[in-house]
């Protein structure tokens, strides 16, 4: 829902999704055209143009000129062992990509008819609501019709637990210094190491891969809450 609200509605979230799959795409394939289709002797003046229709020109080095032809470019992505294995890596990316999208639209076309029928919000006029007034209806439903079955009223506080639960657990392992972000380096002293792929491993570990601790989006696995099995459970993450 709070997704939704923020990317303006579902038309924008649509054309969103469908833009990233094509932009994907896009980058997969310019990069294979420059690594195999360019001549870049040529591009760089290394190479002589033979232009044999006007001799007597002087000789100007052209884009056209360090495009290699459609049957070489593709013998060369052809020899090219590496590149078809990557290429391959990407394609099932991509269809994985695909497959998301897809449920993805489902997932936002719910949440759509959940807008209308039961917020009375009309996409059109989405984007002129604040989060705010959004949230208050969201309150004034569950008095209505209970949409969360574990308490009988909701407040802000719970939606913003909700919208910020794995957030919240990874500030919270931050300020316990349970993560291994801070290295000591000779003269620099303590350094904060913490990448956009460090962050994403920590996500896959703990929120959303195979082994994690939540069994969805919102409930944590059963031997989780059994503070007997703490110990093991740690070790074995």
């Amino acid at each position: 829902i709070y997704n939704l609200h923020q990317k303006n509605g579902f038309t924008c979230m649509l054309i969103g999704e469908i833009f990233e799959l094509m932009q994907f795409i896009f980058v997969v394939a310019f990069t294979t055209f420059l690594i195999s289709c360019v001549d870049y002797d040529i591009l760089f003046a290394n190479k002589a143009v033979n232009h044999s229709q006007h001799p007597s020109e002087p000789i100007k080095v052209t884009l056209p000129d360090a495009f290699l032809p459609p049957n070489v470019c593709s013998a060369r992505i052809q020899a090219n062992s590496f590149l078809i294995c990557i290429l391959v890596i990407a394609g099932v990316f991509w269809i994985h990509r695909l497959v998301k999208f897809i449920y993805n639209i489902c997932c936002y076309w719910e949440i759509h008819s959940f807008y209308i029928n039961a917020l009375k919000i009309p996409m059109s006029t989405l984007p002129y609501y604040t989060w705010q007034e959004v949230q208050a209806r969201i309150v004034q439903i569950q008095k209505e019709h209970q949409i969360c079955i574990h308490k009988k009223e909701l407040t802000e506080l719970d939606i913003y637990h909700r919208i910020l639960r794995f957030k919240n657990y990874m500030v919270a392992m931050v300020n316990k210094s349970l993560l291994p972000i801070r290295f000591r380096l000779p003269l620099l002293g303590d350094t904060v190491f913490y990448t956009r792929g460090l962050k994403y491993n920590f996500e896959l570990i703990f929120f959303w891969g195979p082994g994690s601790l939540f069994e969805n989006e919102w409930s944590l696995k059963a031997e989780y809450k059994r503070a007997g099995n703490r110990l093991e459970l740690a070790e074995k993450l």
